[in-house]
């Protein structure tokens, strides 16, 4: 992630701002991320505005939270609801693991072959750059944070467009092929936000051509994402990430697969992260069906679904399509 070019790449600035959160245990404020952390501090540079930034800030903010990342906000401590001189920190206590865990020599290796991915080197010029200048205004800066940033690639080709749309409040065109069809089709939406529901993105935002919220997974955008000069309010952002994941969940709370899963296989590890123990096997929430079918199919016989039945219908097909396409191969 080094090199000038990818400096204003949000998901760049993503994981500088998470670099420095993790790197002080007594948190930075507002004003110190904005000009410090790179991403912000060239935006100001290249005249945003004080407001723009802040907003922008807020949006990586809900952005990680929904990532999962616990970020803290510390206010004063004589009243804690005036956050005016308030401290963002990631606390590091959240990724430290229990005393009481042991690997076996098997177990060290595989964490050390994967620990190649970590290193000075895998941090970005940028985010040493950021550590500097909080070091150089007298707050403490952990050692151990350097190396922080793991190589990150990006989830979809239309992730850093549709962002960059999001933050310019821009119009972007694409087109989508709706589960269970082979056709695409144009769409028009006003990007609001950008969300991980079950380990997929999606973009939540309102489709222009249908007058209706919509919530749209990456996955199925089959063409490039074009950007208009076509603006909308940016006030329409506010809460969006928050009213997409609502309504992604509201969406798995009324589907659930009631699941058979073998003990000890990859498919009970992943799946009874999310699932709800049942009386037979266990119930797992799920959005799309096409999407989740696709999923339970590449477990092969470790996954049987007892219910509902269109699920077990669609996992069933893709199973047979599999075997006929295997019977093509060696006949």
């Amino acid at each position: 992630m080094n090199g000038d070019s990818h400096r204003s790449a949000p998901e760049e600035r993503l994981v500088n701002l998470v670099v420095a959160l993790l790197a002080t245990e007594q948190g930075l404020t507002k004003d110190t991320i904005l000009t410090s952390v790179a991403g912000y501090r060239e935006q100001g540079a290249g005249g945003a505005s004080k407001d723009a930034l802040e907003k922008m800030f807020e949006r990586d903010k809900e952005n990680l939270r929904a990532l999962g990342v616990p970020i803290e906000t510390i206010g004063d401590f004589a009243d804690p609801d005036d956050l005016r001189e308030a401290r963002y920190r990631v606390p590091t206590a959240e990724y430290s693991l229990p005393v009481d865990i042991d690997f076996s020599p098997a177990e060290i290796a595989v964490l050390n072959l994967a620990s190649g991915v970590w290193g000075e080197s895998s941090m970005s010029a940028d985010a040493r750059s950021g550590l500097r200048k909080i070091r150089a205004l007298g707050i403490d800066v952990d050692a151990p944070i350097i190396g922080y940033a793991p190589r990150i690639s990006l989830r979809e080709p239309s992730f850093t467009p549709l962002q960059r749309a999001i933050e310019q409040a821009r119009v972007v065109e694409f087109d989508y092929i709706k589960g269970g069809s082979d056709a695409a089709h144009r769409r028009r939406i006003q990007p609001l936000a950008l969300l991980e529901y079950e380990g997929r993105w999606h973009v939540y935002g309102f489709d222009v051509s249908l007058g209706a919220e919509r919530t749209f997974l990456l996955t199925r955008i089959s063409s490039d994402v074009t950007v208009t000069r076509a603006s909308f309010d940016a006030a329409l952002r506010e809460g969006a990430g928050e009213k997409a994941l609502a309504g992604l969940t509201a969406v798995a709370e009324r589907q659930r697969a009631l699941l058979e899963v073998e003990p000890g296989t990859e498919a009970a590890l992943r799946l009874h992260r999310r699932g709800i123990p049942a009386e037979q096997g266990i119930h797992v929430p799920y959005v799309d069906a096409h999407i989740f079918a696709d999923e339970l199919a590449s477990y092969g016989p470790e996954v049987r679904v007892v219910a509902p039945t269109d699920l077990r219908d669609l996992v069933i097909d893709r199973l047979e399509r599999t075997r006929a396409l295997h019977a093509e191969a060696v006949a």
